[in-house]
């Protein structure tokens, strides 16, 4: 039995992955302290820190390419990776597509397959150039970075020149990715390690050097070297670095805790949330007929409105700071997690069919991405890191308005973007269905509709679900409303996309200059189905 592990995979880059690593070993060695590192880091914890070194830089070229760069006092920079298709500059992959975009483009122009081409071929076993349309196409990344081998070779044993151009490029962009990841962690003129490794590196000496004497020009005062062990041996010291298990029982907090950049977000247990309490009429509810779960989910459900009117004074102030937003040139962001996050995204989404505002108006976040709107993502809503990059890659700012949806208000990604977004500037409010988090110290303003216990017991994609929407429903509609987006009760800035809101756009182009329905849709045809400005235009007319 171990007494600590440290362990190290490549693609580990958030604390969500690193909890989902963490809770696998816990399952085979209980109790056991764990140190969890993606493969960069851990390799420059294999190469240990030389005295006089103020940073380090490790430079992978493999089947993909990254730098890690770590200075003396901690702060790290992390610069491509990314995958083969938007990423991974001077990898395998990157030197085996450009190869294939060169000889299909000198053989389009020059009528004349080239030498390099036929090596393609041959190392394929095809037998024309057409066929690698169809391989191109479904060819793993693996199978593409192979490609990179008959480059080199071509470039060694025949000086083929357009092998080599291919080559100097991806050294050109290893070199470039290297330097410039040590000059965001370090002063021109102090002392840079710079490490190599992945097998583009190791196993292509000439190469190597090549994208060494590259480095040594622009940073002359740095090292180049090889990694002098493998990257094992960096998990091998994080783990020394663990308290062992009989001197202390490493729980998942004191891990979080103790993670470099974590800060700790205040919160409210989430077990005393009232979305967690039991609801006392709902405890036979498997049992009772169904005539009567309908009746009583819809009385619970007519409950909400009065709940929500109790927080109008809050919801008044986050409408009026949203109005200044807009007024600013400034944004409405949304935030969440599972059912709220999709719920802020759905309130975004309808924004510029129903009011014709700009899609970065007002935007909606989820924990997990894009595919957490349809899938639930493990461990995307515990990650307040990847909230805090959300903020940061929205360049979130002072003019912006950031809500965060939590209906427990326990989720860690939505207080990782409160968070950051209040240190940059931003107006920051929570809408959840807990009133512990009514004074929190963070937030500029709370709205908390005490929504009370579920029919099932923690499901909030019900009442606070509801709730939820019911607010945002009156935060949009209001904000738009006193922006000039409305008139009356109509909505004189739709964006007719479809024949449904075509026909709507003539409606309320004749109920707001009474002209008949050919004089309307004359108008908005001329103007661009923009219900405005043909409404200007018939009053002009009429003039």
């Amino acid at each position: 039995m171990p007494d600590r592990i440290g362990a190290g995979l490549a693609g580990v880059r958030s604390e969500g992955d690193r909890d989902r690593v963490r809770g696998a070993l816990g399952r085979i060695w209980p109790g056991i302290p764990v140190a969890v590192g993606d493969d960069l880091s851990l390799a420059l914890d294999a190469a240990g820190w030389e005295s006089g070194a103020v940073a380090q830089v490790l430079l992978v070229s493999g089947t993909g390419s990254c730098c890690l760069g770590r200075r003396c006092t901690g702060e790290t920079v992390r610069l491509g990776g990314r995958g083969h298709v938007i990423g991974d500059r001077g990898s395998a992959c990157d030197i085996a597509l450009h190869a294939l975009r060169s000889v299909v483009t000198i053989s389009d122009i020059d009528a004349d397959w080239p030498a390099l081409g036929g090596d393609i071929l041959n190392f394929l076993a095809m037998n024309d150039p057409e066929s690698l349309i169809e391989w191109s196409m479904s060819a793993s990344k693996t199978e593409l970075a192979s490609l990179a081998r008959v480059v080199f070779e071509a470039a060694t044993t025949r000086n083929d020149e357009i092998a080599r151009a291919i080559l100097r490029r991806a050294s050109e962009r290893l070199a470039k990715d290297s330097v410039h990841c040590a000059a965001r962690l370090a002063e021109p003129g102090e002392n840079v390690r710079f490490f190599f490794n992945g097998s583009v590196l190791l196993k292509n000496p000439a190469f190597a050097e090549t994208v060494a004497l590259r480095i040594r020009e622009a940073w002359p005062s740095g090292d180049v070297l090889p990694l002098p062990r493998p990257g094992v041996w960096g998990a091998i010291e994080q783990a020394r670095r663990l308290p062992d298990a009989c001197s202390r029982e490493l729980s998942r907090g004191d891990d979080l805790a103790e993670t470099p950049g974590q800060t700790s977000l205040p919160s409210r247990p989430v077990a005393a949330s009232p979305t967690e309490g039991r609801h006392p009429r709902s405890t036979r509810f498997s049992e009772m007929p169904l005539g009567d779960d309908i009746r009583l989910m819809l009385e619970e459900d007519a409950t909400l409105p009065g709940k929500i009117l109790a927080e109008s004074e809050r919801i008044e102030w986050t409408v009026r700071r949203v109005v200044e937003a807009f007024e600013k040139g400034g944004r409405l962001l949304y935030c969440g997690a599972g059912t709220s996050g999709r719920l802020g995204v759905l309130d975004a989404s309808e924004c510029p069919p129903t009011f014709r505002t700009p899609a970065r108006q007002v935007q909606g976040i989820i924990a997990g991405g894009r595919t957490a709107l349809w899938s639930a993502v493990e461990g995307a809503e515990d990650d307040d890191a990847a909230g805090r990059q959300a903020m940061i890659h929205r360049s979130v700012g002072p003019t912006d308005v950031v809500i965060g949806i939590s209906a427990s208000g326990h989720a860690p990604f939505v207080w990782g973007c409160l968070d950051e977004a209040k240190r940059r500037g931003a107006i920051v409010v929570l809408v959840c269905c807990n009133p512990a988090y009514r004074d929190h110290p963070l937030l500029d303003q709370a709205i908390l509709p005490d929504t009370g216990p579920e029919i099932l017991t923690g499901s909030t994609r019900l009442k606070a679900g509801t709730a939820t929407k019911l607010v945002l429903n009156l935060i949009t509609t209001l904000a738009m409303t006193h922006s000039g987006k409305v008139m009356g009760n109509l909505m004189i800035d739709l964006n007719p996309s479809n024949t449904k809101l075509r026909g709507r756009a003539i409606r309320i182009v004749r109920d707001l200059t009474g002209a008949d329905e050919s004089t309307a849709r004359e108008a908005l045809e001329r103007h661009g189905w923009v219900v405005r400005a043909a409404c200007e235009a018939i009053g002009q007319d009429d003039g």
